[in-house]
């Protein structure tokens, strides 16, 4: 074999390697088409479970997300978010007052509305998503972020809820910032039974700092 065969030759050998490789590779996916933001939004919501609160004792806030039943008007129900004014919009109704109120009062607000519409509905309100109410712990724990205030919190038992204490943390040295305020917190003492004045209720906004 002289050689311009032999190259010839080693070219169709390459060629052929080249080409069984590429048979081998598995095809590439196409990319999936992006949900609506809107959509999107519905299906997070729609995976968490709906916020544990008392229907009876809840006070509602700017930016809970309401679920609105009506039963058999599928058209009148729904998710509803309430506004920062305080209120949210309904079919039929328009705006109503929502911030303030019970989920049973707001309950009982929507039924007289929709009465001048509808014979004797039957609404259940209630609170899917709490956003109004939030407390946050940072720092060294092991799930810092923020946290809904749906019932009454204390400093112990937020801790414990963000996972407890990450290996290099002063747990003696506790700092709550409430405003203009910095509560000091002993986790130490807490436990031992000590100074338990100091295991205080939490509030909106505050802040648990774990250094």
């Amino acid at each position: 074999m002289n050689a311009t065969a032999a190259g010839v030759f080693m070219a169709l050998v390459l060629c052929g390697s080249l080409a069984a490789q590429a048979q081998q590779q598995p095809a590439p996916r196409e990319p999936e088409a992006a949900k609506p933001a809107g959509e999107a939004a519905r299906e997070s919501l729609a995976e968490a479970p709906p916020a544990a609160v008392d229907p009876r004792t809840y006070i509602i806030g700017p930016e809970d997300i309401l679920l609105i039943r009506v039963w058999r008007e599928p058209e009148l129900s729904g998710l509803v978010t309430v506004r920062p004014d305080g209120k949210i919009t309904l079919p039929l109704i328009g705006d109503i007052q929502a911030a303030g109120l019970t989920p049973d009062k707001l309950d009982a607000a929507v039924t007289a509305a929709f009465s001048k519409y509808i014979n004797n509905p039957d609404v259940i309100v209630s609170v899917q998503a709490v956003r109004s109410k939030r407390y946050y712990v940072t720092g060294e724990v092991n799930r810092p972020g923020a946290y809904p205030l749906v019932t009454p919190v204390t400093v112990l038992e937020a801790l414990t809820l963000a996972g407890g204490f990450r290996e290099f943390a002063n747990k003696k040295n506790i700092t709550i910032l409430r405003g203009n305020q910095r509560i000091k917190f002993n986790y130490n003492d807490v436990i031992k039974g000590k100074n338990l004045s100091q295991n205080i209720v939490l509030q909106h906004g505050d802040y648990i700092i774990v250094p």
